[in-house]
């Protein structure tokens, strides 16, 4: 991990795109401002683990979130006319 120490006013640099200022330190707590790129998220560390433990959770498939999936699916075994059209084409 690389540590750096910076002042009120200072800036550091991250690349190319990302630029983080130091904007006030008050007690034990420093303020930060970040200018990046839209496409750049920017997340306080327990925001970030909470949204990486929804993703994880969402990301799981159960037996009964297939079935229901299933429930919409058509359960035709014949190919509808425009698609053997296409195929033969």
């Amino acid at each position: 991990m690389l540590t750096l120490t910076r002042s009120v006013g200072e800036t550091i640099r991250i690349g190319d795109d990302i630029e983080v200022h130091v904007v006030e330190v008050r007690g034990g707590t420093v303020r930060l401002g970040f200018k990046a790129p839209r496409e750049v998220t920017i997340h306080r560390e327990e925001v970030y683990r909470q949204i990486a433990e929804a993703n994880a959770l969402a990301a799981q498939v159960t037996a009964d979130s297939l079935g229901a999936l299933a429930a919409f699916a058509p359960v035709s075994a014949e190919p509808e006319a425009d698609q053997v059209q296409d195929a033969q084409a």
